[in-house]
């Protein structure tokens, strides 16, 4: 995927470059949960390979899932704002591997340097809208009576 929400897209090759010397290689199997509602951000992951459910607990019913994220989206933006508690659940839908991030340090970057710190503000600005937007459709399929029907 190559929208404006992928950090190859949304940074400028020097912040790219600055943010991976923090990056982890890390993996997931399929299945694995990478965070549940409700729990601590303290972490954030770009998706190398494979593809990650962000989901929306549905008292009653079964997790919605509201996107599926694959190669160079963010999964996670919880950690960029207090109370750096996630909104939604994550959960590998197939083998994925992945860049791993300590949202502290990353956090301490962006305060340390304001440019830095502007431009992933304004990623992860682009990620929450896109994924505020994602959701409300899904979730007006899901559960309105007669559809989306399209949005205006």
């Amino acid at each position: 995927m190559t929208s404006a929400t992928t950090m190859s897209m949304a940074l400028e090759p020097a912040h790219r470059e600055r943010l991976m010397r923090l990056a982890r290689e890390v993996s997931f199997e399929a299945g694995a949960r990478l965070f549940e509602e409700g729990g601590h951000a303290d972490h954030f992951w770009i998706v190398r390979t494979g593809t990650v459910a962000l989901d929306l607990h549905v008292p009653g019913r079964r997790a919605a899932v509201i996107e599926t994220l694959g190669h160079g989206e963010l999964i996670g933006w919880s950690w960029h704002f207090t109370p750096h508690s996630w909104h939604l659940g994550a959960e590998a839908t197939s083998p994925v591997r992945a860049w791993e991030f300590d949202a502290e340090a990353v956090r301490t970057m962006c305060a340390e340097d304001a440019e830095f710190g502007r431009s992933i503000a304004v990623w992860v600005g682009r990620v929450v809208a896109q994924r505020l937007h994602a959701s409300r459709v899904r979730l007006l399929d899901l559960y309105a009576p007669y559809g989306s029907g399209g949005l205006k």
